[in-house]
């Protein structure tokens, strides 16, 4: 009735106190429509693509939920990875340590001792 008194250039108020017979047949040429299948009802269209967009949504989660997953497997691995890593590097130092003709190299910063 909104779009129908536009058009007709008159208000929504006006429409249905002054030209009420023509709401009334334009209601019944619509429902005539309707039942004939030539209009569809706008609620249908928008359930329609409603679904259509819940469908997009439920997609774009699972694909969420999959990247996740493979993150977090991925996050596991490198972790265990480094604590190997970290293990073996221990292992090193502690029999470097316990050999006797290993030396520690002196750092950059480090001034050589001048021995006379």
């Amino acid at each position: 009735m909104k779009t129908l008194a536009s058009e007709a250039g008159v208000s929504r108020n006006g429409l249905y106190t002054t030209y009420s017979h023509l709401k009334e047949e334009f209601g019944e040429r619509r429902e005539r429509l309707r039942r004939a299948g030539e209009i569809t009802d706008p609620r249908d269209a928008q359930i329609t693509r409603l679904k259509e967009e819940i469908a997009r949504l439920r997609t774009r989660i699972g694909d969420r939920d999959s990247t996740i997953a493979e993150l977090t497997a991925m996050k596991t691995m490198a972790l265990s990875r480094l604590a190997a890593q970290h293990e073996e590097i221990v292992r090193h130092r502690s029999q470097l340590g316990s050999q006797g003709n290993i030396r520690p190299l002196r750092r950059a910063q480090e001034q050589p001792r001048t021995e006379m």
